[in-house]
């Protein structure tokens, strides 16, 4: 055991035990996100596997398995991609429409498997070709398109998602938005170091593996990071995002396929202003804003009407999204509180709990937010 062979076995294991705990649960309960997530699991694993093979003294993937097609680089910022729509949309599919996106894995498998199951003389010969030199460089090529193309895609289906989520839900921590961007950038950043320790060895003339080892390391810190967090991640039945059109399980109406979004076009016509009384009476006499995870689509369901028309009037008569619109009456429910001598045995957060918040981090900065001070501030 050394420093360099301990954490690659450490983080190669790892990835290889959430990939099969994270597909078992997929099968198991019918997530097709925990599936995609455990195809990057096992992707992660296989990209430290030559080092960790190599620094435990293992040589069978170069003596039995030189030249196979075990690297997954094409494969990897799709599955990412589609983690991402199936993680936010319970009813996504996989579908054999969508099989393209891997067409430059499968070129790059068929090719090297032709002329791995040849022999080692083929192989050989195929390396010092002008064909295979011209084939790698297509390859970086694709690669590093797949990367831009798809991560792109990821960031802009997290933008959209979160500015659609806070028309929908009154607590955004539950529904992984925290998780979904910290899971993007730090893959992100993993390929960017990669990237410049890839530059740093060809510039400096092949470092040896010792210092090819960080960016290794680094994986080894992603797959941690990601197996446990992305594990622990639950996803709710009702979480149904499809880019710019969005549908809610449970609505009363059928045949309602989208929202509009949070602020109506200008000039509009539609009049929502008979839903403001029905809806500050309901909030006032039920309190539903004290629910932790109230959504717009619970509300709707209790005002027999339809998510797009409450979006719309929530919009219209009081001017925010609907996740402000609710919190706001958080904040002043813990403002009442606060003033109450029967809560002094409560801290900040306790009475914030009460009041319907879920997280601190929600909780500090709505009430920012609509006080222009922070909690301790306004004690």
């Amino acid at each position: 055991m050394s420093i360099y062979q301990t954490p690659l076995q450490f983080g190669y294991f790892l990835g290889l035990l959430f990939a099969v705990l994270l597909w078992f649960r997929g099968w198991q309960e019918e997530r097709l996100s925990d599936k995609f997530l455990g195809w990057v699991m096992f992707f992660l694993a296989m990209e430290i596997q030559d080092y960790t093979f190599g620094f435990s003294g293992i040589n069978i993937l170069w003596e039995k398995f030189d030249g196979f097609p075990r690297y997954f680089h094409l494969a990897f910022a799709p599955t990412i991609y589609f983690y991402l729509k199936a993680q936010i949309n319970r009813d996504f599919r996989f579908k054999a429409a969508h099989l393209w996106h891997y067409s430059f894995y499968v070129v790059y498998f068929m090719v090297n498997f032709v002329v791995f199951v040849q022999g080692k003389k083929s192989i050989d010969a195929f390396r010092s070709s002008e064909l295979a030199y011209w084939l790698g460089w297509l390859e970086s090529i694709a690669i590093w398109g797949s990367y831009i193309y798809y991560f792109y895609q990821s960031l802009r289906l997290y933008k959209e998602y979160r500015r659609w989520v806070e028309t929908q839900f009154s607590d955004t921590e539950t529904i992984s938005f925290v998780w979904i961007r910290n899971f993007i950038y730090l893959i992100i950043a993993g390929e960017v170091f990669k990237l410049s320790w890839s530059i740093a060895d060809w510039a400096l003339g092949d470092l040896p593996f010792e210092q090819d080892w960080w960016w290794h390391l680094f994986t080894v810190v992603i797959i941690a990071y990601v197996g446990i967090k992305g594990y622990a991640q639950h996803q709710p039945i009702k979480l149904i995002f499809k880019d710019d059109k969005v549908e809610a399980i449970g609505l009363s109406l059928v045949g309602e396929t989208a929202n509009p979004p949070a602020n109506p076009p200008s000039g509009s016509t539609n009049d929502y202003s008979e839903w403001k009384p029905k809806i500050e009476q309901l909030f006032k006499e039920q309190k539903l804003y004290l629910e932790p995870e109230l959504s717009l689509s619970d509300l709707a369901t209790k005002l027999k009407t339809n998510t797009s028309m409450l979006s719309a009037a929530i919009n219209q008569n009081f001017g925010k999204n609907f996740n402000d619109f609710v919190n706001e009456y958080r904040v002043e429910e813990v403002k009442r509180q606060l003033k109450n001598p029967a809560n002094a045995h409560l801290s900040l957060l306790g009475v914030a709990m009460e009041c319907g918040f879920n997280s601190k981090s929600t909780f500090n900065r709505a009430f920012k937010k609509f006080t222009g001070q922070s909690p301790k501030e306004f004690v």
